[in-house]
Formats: structure tokens, C-alpha cells, sequence
């Protein structure tokens, strides 16, 4: 076995980092976009494009129908006695609006100093292609890989993930592994690389509001008929207290304080309030609850976001209307203890509640993902803490992550197996916002700490599986 440091993979993915550019600029350019029919088939296509370069670099590859969007799964099995490590990422992207605010077409990526730009640059096809490449350098060079190696790559993870979190409760052995890489999350700052040890769940909905059968001319009604639009808002308002606390009755019943010594430990390790958010695009000031830090509120705290609301005339130019409906994304945001069933049945109790007589309210569910959280201490997570100190010069801070990636809970109930959250995304690299991108110099270095990865999981395969079963 080679040792990491001396790997031939490593120089051979250094010599190709501007094909490594190029490939993926192709892959950015696909508008795989989440759960719009609209792009059905560009999420359809960019899984063929993706199943046929995983082909191309020697993977036993193919694209497979679920139950929702297509699911690109590729294999290679030649290290027998040793580890599989499961390497998921997605190809979906979120939706790119607004296009005004983007300097570049988001689906025409464009390399702007050691920056790429695109939708899905960063989240999640710019740090999936860093383990892609990874595995490339070292069947490219050796012929092998130091371990079994499963990708599994989906293309709904922006929508709820429904048709691998279908796949995994079906067929849990088809994705047997031993430890799972996953990068779909931020670093600690530029330059100074995390592993996320514990993710929020979520809860998304939508709550309509409807009023009379048609719009309305407002000269004509207005006074004397509840706007949709302006009851929507009312309910909105009311869903927080004054504190910034989530006023829904009983959502907090059951939430875990977090373990002995932790806030001390993020107050040491984490962003300062001020940092948090400068990388908010220099928000003027934070909200929420003020005995919690902004970075405690964001990770250990539940959340309720307004993502949008839509009603009424939203063109140029004015409209004298009253709406005959109006419709709002709510997303919640759950910590350990909160179950996203029982808090579906706390907010469809309760938002009727708030909606007066002279409207119709309806809730609907998109999806639900479970919260998640790694013991920092496994042999796998220190093992990928040893490969980013090695590829990029500095310990990782091991970080709690307010998002969410629906399949890690799924991972690690379905599997038992560990689940490595090695996040190559800066705080600034606008994920889900206009001017996505990815930080090249930091995608070279993900790569760099994949292969290192992948080969000290190898090197160390029989204490680790131990560990690790």
C-alpha cells in the first residue's frame, strides 16, 4: 500500500485541474433544478451525463428509477476483506430566480479569478465531482482503490430526497457500506476545513389562504372583502413571539439541551455573532432569541423561515386587485428531539387557529427530514480529520450545521454505519442564492483529501471496520 502523502493520484490530479475545471463547468451548465416539471428531463439528462462519466473513470455504473427522480449508482468492488465506503451527493440544484442578481447566466457557469460561477456549483456538484476525481486519480494511477467504493448520487435532495429515502427503506442492502463520505456542507472559514457532526432536520410546507372564488377589481371591494393576501400575512406575523421564539404551542416539548460543555465549545470553535453575519451578506443586525448566540440559534435552536409568498399582482406596474388566493413556503428547521410528524400535527393544529372567519386555510406538506448527529469521537470521522489536516495545512474544526441533508439520518438508521460530513463549501459561496460558487482552490484540496481519505481507510481496514461494526 502507497502511503497517502506519496500517492501518485495526488500529482495526477494536480496535472489536470484545468480538465477538472472543464469537466466540471459541463456539469454545472445542466439545469438539473429540484422538483420542477419544467426540468424533468434536464434532471433526467444530467443523470445519464453523470452515470457515463463515472463509466469513463472505471466504475461499474448505471442510472436506476425510483420512485422519484432518477438515482446514478456506481460500483467498484476489487478490494475484497476491505472497507466499502458509500459516497453520496447530489445533482439537483435549487431553482435559480432572480436572474438580475446574477452577474453570469447561473446555468452558463463562468470561472471569474479561482472562482467558478453557477447554480449547483458548490451545492452540490462542485464538492460531489472533488470524491468523483478522487476516485478517477487513483484508478488512474494504480488500477485499484485502497477500498470498495459505492457512489450514490440523487437528484431530489433540494426536494425531500423521497426516492432514495423510498430505495433505503425497501432495499437497505443494496447500499450496505461501512462508512458514508458525504460533502454537502460549509467549512469553518476560507482555508480552514470542517466536518459537520450534526445536522437539523426540516419540515416543509405550504399554508393557502383562499377568499372569494375569483380576483377581485379592490375600488370596487375593497373594505368590505378580506384579502387572501392580507390574511396570509396576518397568520404569517403571529407565528413568532416578540423573543424571536417559534410560537406554536408545544413545539419546544421534547427539544434537547445540548451536551455538557458544548456551548463553550462552539463559542471557542464557532463564528462570532458579528462573523456570522458579515457572512449573512452584512445583515444590519441579528435577530432571535437573545439568550442564544446567532450561531447556537442556527444549529442547537428549532427555526421557522417564511422562504416566499405569492399572491396578487407581483409584475410591473400596479394591478387593482384583491387576490382570490395566496399561498406561503414555510420551512422549520428541528433539532434532536423534535419528530417532523409530530410537528406537522402542532402546525396544521395550530394555523387554523390563527386564520380568521372570513377566509379558507389549507396546509400542505412537502416534505420531512429527521435531525442527525455523529459522535466526533468515531475512528471514521478522525480519520477524515487526519486527510483535511494533511490536504489543506490546518486541523478541521469539528461544527454543527443548521441545514439539512435528508439521507444522513436515513444512512445511519438503515445502515448503522457512520456518516462523514466533509464539508468543502465557504460560509460566502452564496449556496441557494444568486452568484452561487465554487472555490477552485478549495475544490483542488477536496480532492486532495478525498484520495488521502480513501487510502487511509484502506491502510487502516481492519481496526477500523472493528470500530466501525
Amino acid at each position: 500500500m502507497i502511503a497517502p502523502a506519496a500517492h501518485p493520484a495526488l500529482a495526477y490530479a494536480r496535472a489536470r485541474r484545468a480538465v477538472i475545471v472543464d469537466e466540471l463547468k459541463r456539469f454545472v451548465a445542466i439545469p438539473s433544478v429540484a422538483g420542477d416539471p419544467a426540468h424533468a428531463a434536464d434532471v433526467r439528462r444530467c443523470a445519464e451525463w453523470l452515470a457515463e462519466h463515472l463509466r469513463c473513470i472505471g466504475l461499474d455504473a448505471r442510472v436506476e428509477r425510483t420512485s422519484g427522480a432518477p438515482l446514478v449508482v456506481g460500483r467498484w468492488s476489487g478490494a475484497p476483506g476491505r472497507p466499502t465506503v458509500l459516497v453520496y451527493g447530489h445533482y439537483d440544484v435549487q431553482p435559480a430566480d432572480h436572474p438580475a442578481e446574477w452577474t453570469s447566466p447561473p446555468f452558463q457557469p463562468a470561472v471569474r479569478g479561482d472562482e467558478l460561477f453557477g447554480r449547483g456549483a458548490c451545492d452540490d456538484k462542485g464538492q460531489l465531482w472533488a470524491h468523483v476525481k478522487a476516485i478517477e486519480a487513483l484508478l488512474r494511477t494504480t488500477g485499484r482503490l485502497p477500498v470498495n467504493v459505492l457512489c450514490v448520487f440523487e437528484g431530489e435532495e433540494e426536494a425531500g430526497s423521497a426516492g432514495l429515502l423510498d430505495a433505503l427503506r425497501r432495499s437497505p442492502e443494496r447500499f450496505a457500506a461501512d462508512v458514508a463520505l458525504v460533502s454537502d456542507t460549509p467549512m469553518r472559514a476560507p482555508g480552514r476545513p470542517g466536518i459537520t457532526y450534526a445536522l437539523r432536520g426540516a419540515l416543509s410546507l405550504e399554508v393557502e389562504v383562499r377568499g372569494p372564488r375569483r380576483d377581485l377589481h379592490s375600488g370596487v371591494y375593497g373594505g368590505a372583502i378580506h384579502n387572501p393576501l392580507q390574511a396570509l400575512c396576518e397568520i404569517v406575523a403571529r407565528l413568532h413571539g416578540a423573543d424571536g421564539r417559534i410560537a406554536i404551542p408545544g413545539l419546544y416539548d421534547g427539544v434537547h439541551p445540548p451536551a455538557p460543555g458544548e456551548r463553550a465549545y462552539l463559542a471557542r470553535s464557532g463564528p462570532a455573532d458579528a462573523e456570522l453575519l458579515a457572512n449573512a451578506g452584512d445583515a444590519p443586525a441579528g435577530w432571535g432569541e437573545h439568550e442564544w448566540s446567532a450561531y447556537e440559534r442556527c444549529t442547537l435552536r428549532p427555526s421557522l423561515s417564511v422562504n416566499g409568498i405569492s399572491g396578487g399582482h407581483a409584475g410591473e406596474g400596479g394591478m387593482a386587485v384583491i387576490p382570490a388566493r395566496a399561498v406561503a413556503k414555510l420551512s422549520l428547521r428541528l433539532v434532536p428531539g423534535q419528530d417532523p410528524a409530530r410537528v406537522e400535527r402542532l402546525v396544521r393544529r395550530h394555523i387554523p387557529r390563527l386564520a380568521p372567519r372570513t377566509v379558507m386555510v389549507e396546509v400542505r406538506t412537502r416534505f420531512g427530514a429527521h435531525p442527525a448527529r455523529m459522535d466526533p469521537r468515531h475512528p471514521a470521522l478522525r480519520t477524515a480529520a487526519l486527510a483535511l489536516r494533511d490536504a489543506f495545512g490546518v486541523a478541521p474544526v469539528f461544527l454543527r450545521s443548521g441545514g439539512t441533508i435528508p439521507v444522513v439520518n436515513a444512512l445511519m438508521d438503515a445502515l448503522g454505519a457512520p456518516v462523514v460530513l466533509m464539508g468543502l463549501a465557504r460560509p460566502g459561496d452564496g449556496m441557494h442564492a444568486p452568484d452561487e460558487r465554487m472555490h477552485l482552490p478549495t475544490l483542488f484540496r477536496g480532492i486532495d483529501a478525498s484520495i488521502r481519505f480513501l487510502c487511509r481507510m484502506g491502510e487502516t481496514a481492519p481496526a477500523l471496520r472493528g470500530a466501525i461494526r
